[in-house]
């Protein structure tokens, strides 16, 4: 079997793919990708038993074969030949031969049929979204999912499908966001599905800026989003959530409203000379007017004043500084409303536009 492909064609699909293929695998399959060539054209896909994309090139092909190919070595090789080029590849029982010009590589094969095989039960929720509107959703709350916590339902990201709603919420018992876009969606129920972290990263990274649409299926055990030339499936977090409405505090009647970028590049002054290691700073709230102050073991202090809209009673309270900022890297209106009750209670920021976001950061001790 033979076929010749430019190597500006495979590349941005071996670069795709590479994405969630591990280094190190105790299952050497796991190291290889799978190439399914029909008349229809060339898919190639690569997965590390969680997470699977299968990539496919439009081109006419007169063979129906599949085989295996190691991933890293095959993407090195095209990355390393000239733009421009043609790639050959012959098959010959457990060898490829790829000849480009005067380059000649010979790679090994694994039996295609070792390679796993994602299988996803009958969809429980169907809808499409412009691929913008998914990637903002995600980029906006992935921020606050846990890293490697025993809880393992928090690292990951909470999707509920609902009537004309898409909600995602992450948290990692310290802080919280969550966002809620309208979306023509027709289910019967709520369908809450927890995507884990490598998942979500992963399609944050394959989704783009545009209109073009995703199609969304969500089975019982899996998610996949068919974009144009590329589908992706990830298996789901089987867990409970915790029930995020609960700790989600009552907007203030008397909210701090400041200019964000004004606030955030206070905080990021301040931070300077907090604890490397708990990040902690202490706000003082009077009558329009803020105190972030940081200390250090190195009996270092920061202090930065801020002009802001309260009319509240006074009120101090400490907050690890690095939840603040990334709640406030990540909203986009010019002022925020920032609803802090008690010197116990968590601090809500929200964005001075409707604009579907919620972001809770719990108090610390300092």
């Amino acid at each position: 079997m033979k076929f010749t492909i430019p190597r500006d064609v495979l590349l941005p699909s071996l670069q795709t793919v590479n994405g969630v293929i591990e280094r190190r695998h105790t299952l050497p399959i796991l190291s290889n990708i799978l190439v399914t060539i029909d008349p229809s054209g060339i898919s190639i896909t690569g997965t590390d038993m969680e997470v699977e994309l299968i990539s496919m090139i439009s081109q006419d092909m007169s063979d129906h074969v599949e085989l295996t190919l190691p991933a890293r070595k095959l993407l090195d090789i095209c990355r390393a030949l000239p733009e421009g080029a043609e790639l050959k590849f012959s098959f010959d029982k457990d060898r490829v031969t790829l000849t480009s010009g005067r380059s000649r590589f010979v790679l090994a094969t694994l039996p295609a049929s070792d390679f796993p095989n994602t299988e996803i039960a009958s969809a429980v929720a169907v809808f499409d979204i412009p691929q913008r509107l998914l990637k903002a959703l995600l980029a906006d709350t992935m921020f606050a999912m846990a890293q490697q916590d025993v809880r393992y339902y928090l690292n990951g990201l909470l999707l509920e499908v609902d009537k004309g709603l898409l909600r995602a919420v992450a948290t990692d018992g310290h802080r919280l966001a969550l966002k809620e876009l309208p979306v023509a969606i027709e289910v019967d129920e709520p369908v809450p599905v927890i995507i884990p972290r490598k998942g979500v990263t992963e399609l944050a990274r394959l989704l783009d800026e545009s209109d073009e649409m995703a199609n969304a299926q969500i089975s019982q055990n899996h998610i996949r989003i068919n974009l144009k030339d590329l589908q992706f499936t990830s298996k789901l977090i089987d867990g409970r959530f915790p029930d995020y409405e609960r700790v989600i505090p009552r907007p203030s009647e008397k909210p701090i409203i400041a200019d964000r970028e004004a606030l955030r590049q206070s905080l990021n002054r301040a931070s300077i000379l907090s604890n490397e290691k708990y990040k902690g700073i202490r706000l003082v709230l009077e009558k329009d007017n803020l105190k972030a102050i940081a200390h250090n073991p190195d009996q270092e202090e920061a202090e930065e004043e801020l002009g802001v809209e309260y009319a509240g009673a006074p009120l101090e309270i400490g907050f690890n500084v690095s939840y603040l900022l990334d709640a406030l890297n990540t909203l986009k209106t010019d002022r925020v409303h920032i609803s802090i009750n008690d010197p116990s209670s968590s601090c809500l920021l929200l964005p001075s536009e409707e604009a579907g976001c919620k972001y809770v950061v719990m108090p610390m001790r300092l």
